[in-house]
């Protein structure tokens, strides 16, 4: 009887050292998912801070376009003037 309530124990004692190193390798995991939560996040804010300033780059790009496309249609608009009265003279 004495020697079944030792192996009883002795198995007992083996799960649970069994159960002690899958807890501590699920607590390894996590702390790995944390790790790798904090490395994306971290990436992500700077992916994010580079594509704002690419946006605002864009934005000044096409207003300085906007302005330059405005200055060709005076340009044009006063040349067709000039063509028109210099037909006018023929």
């Amino acid at each position: 009887m004495e020697k079944e309530i030792l192996e009883i124990l002795k198995s007992m004692q083996e799960q649970m050292t069994r159960l002690e190193q899958g807890q501590q390798r699920l607590e390894q995991g996590q702390r790995e998912i944390k790790y790798q939560l904090s490395e994306f996040q971290i990436e992500y804010s700077n992916t994010m801070k580079d594509l704002s300033n690419k946006v605002d780059e864009i934005k000044t790009d096409v207003k300085s376009i906007e302005k330059d496309l405005c200055r060709v249609e005076e340009a044009t608009a006063h040349n067709w003037m000039d063509i028109a009265k210099l037909k006018a003279f023929k």
